[in-house]
């Protein structure tokens, strides 16, 4: 009987651990990290899900004629903020585990 109690604390361990997980997604989705390239040239803003949400390229970024820098100076700037974003998800991520890595649980 007491393996049936015990498993039955573990069962609400993890649920209980399931609803953390759950709100912290939720706060992630509201943070947001900055990643540029270029000298602030473009700049991108992602959030903790890892979705961009904005994108500013100043004006004289732009040019038909370097059409290509353009282009490797936004995904500089995305990668920049993926970058971050992975970094803010991962601290996130440790304050509610404790620091144990578990695999899975974040990129």
């Amino acid at each position: 009987m007491a393996s049936i109690g015990g498993m039955g604390n573990i069962l609400k361990q993890a649920q209980e651990m399931q609803a953390r997980m759950a709100k912290m997604q939720e706060e992630l989705a509201s943070k947001t990290v900055q990643g540029s390239a270029g000298g602030g040239m473009v700049q991108v803003t992602v959030n903790g899900q890892f979705n961009l949400t904005e994108l500013k390229i100043e004006a004289a970024a732009v040019n038909a004629d370097e059409k290509d820098m353009l282009e490797d100076l936004i995904l500089a700037a995305v990668n920049d903020g993926m970058r971050k974003a992975r970094e803010m998800a991962s601290a996130e991520m440790a304050k509610l585990t404790g620091g144990l890595k578990i695999p899975g649980l974040m990129p």
